[in-house]
This record gives C-alpha cells, sequence and structure tokens, in this order.
C-alpha cells in the first residue's frame, strides 16, 4: 500500500499537473470571477515554477555536497541504490540521466575503495511485468569488470525503504564490516541516508548525478522562462516531501 501511495504522490507533486487540474477546474466552474481567479493562479504557478533561478537556488539548498575519500581508507562494500534503468516494450534495458550512479560505484571499486558492491532494485512498475533492475546492473557491472563474487544483489526492493530493509538482510548474513558507502544521485541522498541509518545501518553518503551545479549568475540562464522545469520539480519535491513522509511515518 504505501508502495502505491507513493507513486500516487510522485504524479501529485509536479506542478504541471497542479496547473493541468486548476485549469479543468476553470472550465467546469460556471462563475465567471471564479474562473478568472484560478487562471490567474495557473499563471503564477507557470511563471513561478519555469524560474530557472529559483529552480537552481532551491536544488543547489537541498542537494548534498560533493565529498573525496581518503586515498588509504577502505570499506567492506558500496551500496548502490536502483532507479537508473528504464526499459522498452521489448523489456530491453538503458541506463537513464542518474547513470552516473553506476560510474561512481564501478570506479570506487576499481580504485580500491569498496571490496564488493551491494545492488538493490527491483522493479517498481505497477501495471506490467518487467525485469529486475539488479540482474541487469549484475550483468553490467560483470561486464566492466566486477568480479561476480564481489556483486551481492537485492532484485526485490521497490523503494529506499525496501532498499534499507533488504540491504541490512545481505550486510547481517554475510557480516560484512561497517561503515559502507551509500551511492545515489545528490538530491536523493539526503533522504536515503535517513532511512538507511533508521534500519541501523553506519553509511558514509557519497552523492553523485548533479543535475544542478552552481554555476555563475547569467540572465539568459537564470532568469527566462524554462517551460521543462515544470517536470524538473518533480525530483526535488518529491525528495523533500517523501522525506517528511518517511519521518513521520517511522521510516527515516
Amino acid at each position: 500500500m504505501f508502495f502505491i501511495v507513493s507513486k500516487i504522490l510522485s504524479f501529485l507533486l509536479t506542478p504541471i499537473s497542479w496547473i493541468i487540474v486548476l485549469f479543468i477546474i476553470s472550465i467546469i466552474v460556471h462563475s465567471k470571477p471564479t474562473k478568472k481567479k484560478i487562471r490567474t493562479v495557473c499563471i503564477i504557478l507557470l511563471l513561478l515554477f519555469s524560474n530557472p533561478y529559483l529552480h537552481k537556488q532551491t536544488v543547489l539548498w537541498w542537494q548534498a555536497k560533493p565529498i573525496t575519500l581518503a586515498p588509504n581508507n577502505h570499506y567492506s562494500a558500496g551500496i548502490l541504490l536502483g532507479g537508473i534503468i528504464f526499459f522498452d516494450k521489448n523489456n530491453v534495458g538503458y541506463f537513464d540521466n542518474a547513470a552516473d550512479r553506476f560510474i561512481q560505484a564501478e570506479k570506487l571499486y576499481h580504485q580500491g575503495f569498496i571490496e564488493k558492491i551491494i545492488v538493490t532494485g527491483g522493479s517498481s512498475a505497477i501495471f506490467h511485468k518487467e525485469p529486475k533492475e539488479a540482474d541487469f546492473l549484475q550483468h553490467e557491472l560483470l561486464a566492466s569488470g566486477v568480479a561476480e563474487k564481489d556483486i551481492l544483489i537485492d532484485n526485490t526492493a521497490r523503494n529506499t525503504f525496501e532498499n534499507a530493509v533488504n540491504t541490512k538482510k545481505i550486510i547481517d548474513s554475510l557480516h560484512l564490516k561497517e561503515p559502507f558507502i551509500l551511492i545515489s544521485s545528490a538530491t536523493h541522498i539526503p533522504r536515503a541516508t535517513k532511512v538507511f541509518e533508521k534500519e541501523k545501518i553506519k553509511v558514509i553518503p557519497f552523492p553523485c548525478d548533479y543535475d544542478i551545479i552552481n554555476t555563475p549568475f547569467s540572465f539568459q540562464a537564470d532568469l527566462l522562462p524554462d517551460l521543462g522545469l515544470l517536470s524538473n520539480w518533480q525530483t526535488i519535491i518529491k525528495e523533500i516531501i517523501g522525506t517528511k513522509v518517511y519521518e513521520l511515518s517511522g521510516k527515516a
């Protein structure tokens, strides 16, 4: 139930959804003053959430800062969180824009920072069956030169909470030594860290996959409206509200 509710909320937390719903309501209502007020709100929301500077500053405020591991530090395992693969109608897998998680995990392994990679991620599909993400990632890690014995997979987790619960079972069963390197996107790592620590897993957050970096101010890039941001806001809003929901439900 928590998984299904989270999927519904993900859709509702998109500014473009708010604008569409409000516009539809403005068509349905009969009162002309009410129509005008609702459409004014639509315009305000459109201008607000298409503003690049506001989006940039919000993401910079939330996302984790980059870290550098000391050259002589070594860890028993890195935890690679899924959510970086999508499948077509023929169940052929492709990396999405968050593929930097995979790149950083294999780099940490090949550079000797981590001895093993725990891959956690199943399928988040609700209405159709698709391959397990961890199985796909295991195949890709093998192809990149990671030894099979050093890949541990959980292919059933559907969200961050299940990632943590299932990872806990793996590390406890193998008696792996803490702390672990937690590898995820910069905007997701604050929530993921809280969830894993709630499950009593000591982690060192390793943020990657930066959508926004602190670039110099530019009139064109920071002030001119960008309608594409209407969908981009979903990621940061989902993480901020998702963290609070996880905290209130005792999962973080």
